[in-house]
């Protein structure tokens, strides 16, 4: 493991270089990847309290 003490504007400049270095389809490959990761990232899932109502609209008659 390295540790490096750089700037964020340092980090992703490198991130972007090495990412240009790929071919295209390991960049598919890591972007796949990525997605995958992402999508096991923890959230809070939000609530909907309207879940199991329904909505009666009544609309005022127009002469």
């Amino acid at each position: 493991m390295e540790i490096r003490f750089q700037t964020k504007e340092e980090s992703n400049k490198q991130q972007q270089e090495e990412f240009l270095k790929l071919s295209g389809v390991d960049r598919v490959y890591a972007f796949w990847r990525l997605m995958e990761r992402v999508n096991r990232f923890p959230v809070k899932n939000k609530i909907d309290k309207n879940k199991d109502n329904f909505i009666i609209e009544l609309k005022a008659k127009t002469k």
